[in-house]
């Protein structure tokens, strides 16, 4: 295995916005996709349709990328792949460890994309002794014993936490005491990193629950109304006829 770290090759993205930063990857796949068909090249809002934003925004995008399309032909589809390739950082192999290997920890270790986009899977890692030495993806399964060491051995500087919400810091903590400085976080809790660390988190029920907010104002306020606190138990005829020592009163009040 490769000792030492794995650095960081320079870039020119430090000028680029982090709006813009997080929309490489939507065009990045449009693009990718448009090069499996062997389509040579593309117009700004063919492009922008196939990444869901508006074509004014894709220009101002690559812009900063120093690429501005050719009138009347549009972008090199390929040289535009290389490009955002290149700005993300996968124009290099970035080993990965995935820490939980449960049901999301496996199925992320099943995910065939990863390799074809620049990331490979360096080790998976799980705290229950019962795991270790089991092929996931044809990979096993190592103790979190061995978690710093897997780190400094592979060069890894990219960690995936899927543990329970309970165990996620502490294994934030090692990764970084570790050296890795980007941490995906699919644990349900939000994660204390220190400066220089850069977490994403991904909340798959928090999406659900965005995504309910959207379906019941599609419904209608009127068809999802919230029935607010339950009302106090209707009070009985009698309950209300009776007098201050708690007998009925012989005459009704007019």
């Amino acid at each position: 295995m490769a000792t030492g770290r794995t650095h960081r090759p320079a870039t020119r993205s430090r000028g680029i916005p982090e709006a813009t930063v997080a929309r490489l990857p939507l065009y990045l796949r449009a693009l990718t996709a448009l090069s499996e068909r062997s389509v040579p090249t593309v117009s700004s809002e063919e492009l922008a349709a196939a990444a869901g934003v508006n074509s004014a925004k894709l220009r101002k995008d690559f812009s900063y990328l120093g690429s501005y399309g050719t009138r009347g032909v549009g972008y090199d589809v390929e040289y535009l792949v290389y490009q955002i390739s290149r700005e993300l950082g996968l124009t290099q192999d970035w080993p990965v460890v995935i820490v939980g290997i449960g049901n999301l920890g496996a199925a992320l270790a099943n995910y065939g994309g990863f390799a074809s986009r620049g990331f490979r899977v360096a080790a998976l890692i799980d705290a229950d002794p019962a795991m270790a030495g089991k092929p996931v993806a044809g990979i096993a399964v190592q103790h979190t014993d061995e978690l710093e060491h897997i780190i400094e051995d592979n060069g890894v500087s990219i960690g995936v936490i899927a543990t329970p919400a309970g165990a996620a810091q502490q294994v934030c903590d090692r990764l970084v005491a570790a050296g890795v400085t980007s941490i995906l976080n699919f644990a349900p809790t939000v994660l204390t990193v220190p400066d220089g660390v850069d977490v994403r988190k991904v909340d798959l029920s928090i999406e659900l629950q965005i995504l309910a907010f959207h379906e019941q104002r599609k419904a209608g306020e009127d068809s999802v109304q919230d029935s607010g606190p339950p009302a106090p138990a209707a009070r009985t005829a009698a309950a209300d006829r009776k007098g201050p020592d708690g007998d009925v009163p012989a005459v009704m009040p007019a």
